[in-house]
């Protein structure tokens, strides 16, 4: 008995064809499940330059050893695919209750590969897995696609992933919805399951997910609730305010991005923070499957009701576009997540937008009368998400995201990205760790590929300086390797707040029946990390792109708290790579693969 099914369902849409497969427990073992597993079967299925939106990418859908136990957060999956965006490794986690549906059917993991001819959608109920029409459903909102699904099913309790219009128009920047409005956001992962024509995945399982020790599985579960609920960040300030508590403080280190990051002070960030979401419009909390944290939001504005928004959409939609109007955030999340967009490039990418209206480059007559990009508009991100989801006039440009909408304007360098991909609400002018971790991270601009806010700024597990270089590249090492460790075990970021190395130990040694030491797991993220790297390499990337904007290296930060400072990413990359075990121009060297058995 085991927590892992050992067990793939691969469904290839061309064919029609319908596999039930072995999981190899080697790759289990040495790359334990979620975005380890599913990274490197990727990199062994798929080619070197193929198109990411063409019929040879694969997407896989992949849980974890601890998605679907008791184990606190453990309903997390990860959708792994080649992203549309920067032709990167994309590997986007989500939560809700799809990914513990998918283990209760069943299946570790779920690969789609090839390309329907027309809109279809696949059907799992345990063993029963179908490919059917979805003609119907295509051009439907995801609440829309998720009512009629569950209607057809005749079961409230199926479990519905899906994607809304701007995957099906092939947006860089869709994202794959499930459970309404949990969200596996970032990289363009949406318009891959737009490219094969596969609108949602609809899925129901009868089984459960047992441990393999269930006795010291019981006693890690317990051990680890009880120091979730004991700590400040998850046992209070997220139950309370979700994860929109960190506005007011980000303000308050001047690293809260302003006006596309012209700015790290937000002067109304009060009237959008965490503390006023929950007085004004919080109507219950919204947790993920078997999580003691409830972060989840789920609010009401003048009627209408929907999930989040969570602290990058509030900063997305709110500070990056120099807006207070906390109403207009909510209602502009609720459109993102109906048309299926990742909330953090979507605003990201209309403050882009307002920066090349502001400067001239975008034309009033270009807005064929949709409100103005103009900062602080809040009439404006509503009607921008929406266009850009829609794909209508220049809501199209948005929808390929800044990288591409600043570039065909003639000023790439107001694209705040890192490989094309958006960066989120902290300015790394004034985070040096997380700064040189937006760099080096394998699919692009991404906080939680080793959240250094949590030391730098938290002060989890211990406080660091901020702005000090001493220590920093081996800080961020050990963060990238675990929360690697975190994205393949089927459980949440958030609990590292909480939990260290050995909790993860001893939940995956019970629920597996492996006997791993701290640092045998560790070794896993290490491996994990390197071969996204290596997929990387293989398309192309070099340590050129382990960069940051322009702006962010050359221009100081001009008010607030982290006034006058530039990131010093040229003096942190050298330490970094040397710590990797890579070479000075950034490729992991021959002793490093092979004692990863890379």
């Amino acid at each position: 008995m085991s927590s892992i099914a050992g067990k793939i369902l691969r469904v290839n849409l061309t064919d029609g064809s319908i596999k039930h497969e072995a999981l190899s427990p080697g790759l289990a073992r040495e790359f334990l499940g979620g975005r380890g597993l599913g990274g490197k079967m990727l990199s062994d299925e798929i080619r070197a330059g193929i198109d990411p939106l063409g019929k040879e990418n694969k997407i896989f859908f992949v849980t974890g050893p601890l998605t679907g136990t008791s184990a606190p957060t453990g309903g997390r999956y990860m959708v792994v695919t080649k992203s549309p965006l920067n032709n990167a490794i994309a590997s986007s986690n989500s939560g809700g209750f799809w990914g513990a549906e998918l283990k209760f059917a069943g299946y570790d993991m779920l690969i789609v590969e090839g390309r329907a001819k027309e809109p279809v959608y696949i059907y799992i109920r345990d063993n029963q897995v179908e490919i059917r029409p979805a003609g119907k459903l295509w051009g439907m909102t995801t609440s829309q696609v998720t009512d009629a699904l569950l209607t057809e099913a005749g079961d409230r309790k199926a479990r519905v992933l899906n994607i809304g219009p701007a995957g099906e128009n092939l947006s860089r920047i869709a994202s794959v919805m499930n459970d309404r409005w949990r969200a596996a956001g970032r990289s363009g992962v949406g318009a891959v399951m737009g490219a094969k024509n596969l609108k949602a995945i609809v899925v129901r399982g009868s089984g459960k997910v047992e441990a393999a020790i269930q006795e010291r599985f019981k006693e890690a579960v317990s051990s680890s609730l009880k120091k979730i609920k004991e700590n400040g960040v998850t046992g209070q300030g997220l139950p309370a305010y979700g994860t929109a508590i960190l506005v007011n403080i980000m303000n308050e280190h001047g690293i809260y991005p302003t006006n596309n990051f012209q700015l790290g002070v937000f002067p109304q960030a009060e009237e959008t923070s965490g503390e006023t979401l929950a007085e004004k419009y919080l109507k219950k909390k919204d947790p993920c499957f078997r999580c003691p944290i409830a972060c989840g939001r789920y609010c009401s504005v003048d009627g209408e009701e929907g999930g989040g928004p969570e602290y990058e959409t509030v900063w997305a939609y709110g500070a990056d576009c120099g807006i207070s109007d906390l109403k207009a955030i909510i209602r502009a999340n609720n459109v993102c997540n109906e048309m299926g967009l990742d909330t953090i490039s979507a605003g990201a990418t209309i403050a882009a937008a307002m920066e090349l209206y502001q400067r001239g480059r975008i034309r009033p007559e270009e807005l064929d009368g949709a409100p103005e990009l103009t900062w602080g508009n809040g009439e404006a991100i509503v009607e921008w998400t929406r266009k850009m989801g829609r794909a209508e006039g220049l809501g199209a440009k948005l929808a390929l995201g800044s990288a591409r909408l600043c570039e065909a304007y003639g000023m790439p360098e107001l694209s705040m990205t890192v490989k094309k991909l958006e960066l989120p609400a902290y300015d790394p002018r004034g985070v040096f760790g997380h700064g040189l971790q937006y760099a080096t991270a394998n699919r692009g601009g991404c906080h939680v590929r080793g959240y250094m806010i949590s030391p730098e700024i938290l002060g989890s597990p211990e406080k660091l300086d901020r702005f000090t270089l001493d220590g920093k590249a081996e800080w961020v090492k050990i963060f990238q390797d675990l929360t690697a460790v975190i994205d393949s075990l089927g459980i949440c970021l958030f609990t590292s707040f909480a939990l260290g190395a050995q909790d993860y130990t001893d939940l995956y040694n019970a629920a597996t029946g492996e006997n791993f030491s701290v640092d045998e797991l560790l070794a896993c993220g290490d491996r994990i990390f390197n071969n996204e790297r290596l997929f990387n390499l293989a398309e192309g990337y070099t340590a050129k792109d382990d960069t940051l904007p322009k702006r962010l290296l050359e221009d100081p930060m001009p008010d607030g708290p982290s006034k006058g400072y530039v990131h010093p990413l040229d003096k942190m990359l050298p330490k970094y790579y040397e710590i990797r075990g890579w070479s000075a121009d950034g490729v992991p060297t021959a002793p490093k693969r092979q004692a990863l058995r890379l």
